[in-house]
């Protein structure tokens, strides 16, 4: 796939590239991580008009670039307002997220009892993410939920997975805790 062309796109996926050289995933997410944050905050990338339109029924993927050699992943995620996730993984890869614009609500859960296709979850911490704010999930550390908590601006964030990301788990919650686990294919919006 052919990078979008948007200013400061060579330096982004630069630093990215030198991240992922590294036999580490922590070394790996600890430099993409900081390093995406400076480019958020230096505003060093102007990421493409595209990203900026929400779609109505569901938060936006837009995958912006995929290396042929490394497999990374770099996809831009668009919240309308009150748009989120359910309780997710990452099918164990691992992942950086930055926001870049509004603000998201992040929690985490610990797995901590598993029946069959029921989980047992505990939240174990929420966060709000401001513009230039970058975090990483490394499994089996991957369980969270991501929200816009505006009731009127849209938000948008950044995603660098270690390869593409076309599949997770979504866990729906039943009672006490307890969430079903259910795969779920993702699919990918118009990037242009």
């Amino acid at each position: 796939m052919q990078a979008l062309d948007f200013p400061g796109c060579d330096q982004l996926l630069a630093m990215i590239d030198r991240a992922v050289s590294s036999d580490c995933q922590h070394q790996t997410t600890d430099c993409i991580r900081n390093g995406l944050a400076e480019l958020i905050r230096t505003r060093a990338v102007t990421l493409p008009a595209c990203v900026h339109e929400p779609v109505t029924d569901h938060y936006a993927r837009r995958e912006l670039y995929r290396c042929e050699k490394s497999g990374y992943s770099v996809v831009a995620m668009t919240w309308g307002p009150g748009q989120g996730t359910p309780v997710h993984d990452h099918s164990g890869v691992w992942c950086v997220e930055g926001v870049w614009q509004g603000q998201l609500e992040i929690t985490q859960y610990a797995l901590r009892e598993q029946d069959g296709d029921r989980v047992l979850f505990e939240a174990v911490g929420t966060q709000i993410a401001g513009v230039g704010s970058a975090g990483s999930l490394i499994p089996p550390h991957e369980y969270h939920a991501i929200r816009n908590p505006s009731a009127d601006a849209v938000a948008i964030s950044l995603h660098i997975y270690k390869q593409a990301l076309t599949c997770c788990s979504m866990f729906q919650p039943e009672a006490d805790g307890w969430y079903r686990k259910a795969p779920r294919q993702l699919g990918l919006d118009e990037a242009a």
